[in-house]
């Protein structure tokens, strides 16, 4: 499975958490359920993100608040919080992805499940958070090396 498969099926079933309204908050059920539908096991890869991501997403949808600067979070449809919710959780715990490709494989996934209005939503969340955490990391560079 590659990566951006991972990603996709990883989308799918968090926004499934989000959207279903007879899901009782078990993600081996959903697991279950969903393996019996599609008749294929789900990747191990996938269940860590799902797992990561809705262990961490207070968080990250705290992320997701504070880099919106015409939405609130209760007004982000769910399809646009979920993908930001996978690309933030990717650069914020697989480093070795580049920041380039999580937000060209969110853009991706935009156009795929959102509306087209949306992507540069998405994107500008996704730029504006990569922005600042590079300069975050340059001042703390700075800060760490006297003679920089």
């Amino acid at each position: 499975m590659t990566k951006h498969e991972i990603r996709e099926y990883a989308f799918l079933l968090l926004y499934e958490t989000l959207v279903r309204t007879d899901w009782n908050g078990d993600l081996e059920e959903l697991y279950q359920s969903t393996e019996e539908m599609v008749e294929l096991p789900i990747p191990t890869q996938v269940k860590r993100y799902v797992e990561g991501i809705r262990k961490q997403a207070d968080e990250l949808d705290q992320i997701i608040a504070s880099y919106s600067k015409n939405r609130v979070l209760n007004r982000i449809p769910l399809v646009n919080r979920t993908i930001l919710r996978l690309a933030l959780y990717e650069l914020r715990n697989i480093p070795k992805t580049p920041v380039n490709v999580v937000i060209s494989e969110a853009v991706a996934l935009s156009r795929a499940y959102a509306l087209p209005e949306d992507t540069s939503f998405i994107n500008g969340v996704l730029g504006a958070y990569s922005r600042a955490e590079k300069a975050a990391k340059e001042a703390g560079s700075h800060d760490a090396d006297p003679g920089a």
